[in-house]
């Protein structure tokens, strides 16, 4: 069954909330999210999506980074699925680079992330999972996590001439 939804667009007010804890990983409305996330996220050409992101405030991301025409030099790496995530940094060290969102599109700006993390989430199996992230797949990490606390990338725009319009962005850097 293909469950794809409409991507909730900035100014939609489940962008902005605190989205709740997955209490039971196994129940019939914990997998329609992820089927919902999976299906959406493959109509798409992002590389990651929230749950908020359909409009369901769950604390549930994917992140599936692979080439595209949006991110030509994203790494490959399988659709994961993390429910209740976490991260702390491992160093202090930060870098800008761009992002993009589903929620916002058009649009690319320069936002500052953590270069190296460690998550820990629950797996579709209910299964507790510690890794270490670094460069793009942790700067992916941090914009879906982002999404469970009602934060968008662009909040995090340190100046507003970081800010492009898409179309000028793959003029200029691409």
């Amino acid at each position: 069954m293909n469950t794809i939804k409409e991507i909730a667009q900035l100014g939609a007010p489940v962008l902005r909330q605190r989205a709740d804890k997955i209490t039971d990983v196994f129940s019939e409305e914990t997998q329609e999210i992820i089927n919902t996330l999976k299906d959406t996220l493959a109509s798409t050409l992002g590389v990651g999506i929230a749950a908020p992101q359909v409009s369901i405030s769950k604390r549930i991301i994917i992140v599936a980074s692979r080439p595209s025409t949006r991110y030509p030099h994203a790494p490959l790496m399988e659709p994961t699925i993390m429910i209740n995530p976490s991260f702390v940094a491992l160093s202090s060290d930060k870098e800008k680079d761009w992002e993009g969102c589903l929620s916002i599109p058009g649009i690319r700006a320069l936002i500052p992330r953590y270069i190296h993390i460690e998550i820990n989430y629950t797996d579709i199996d209910a299964q507790p999972v510690n890794m270490q992230l670094n460069g793009f797949i942790a700067r992916v990490f941090q914009h879906e996590f982002d999404h469970l606390d009602g934060t968008v990338y662009l909040d995090r725009v340190e100046n507003n001439k970081d800010i492009f319009a898409e179309s000028e962005y793959f003029k200029t850097f691409l």
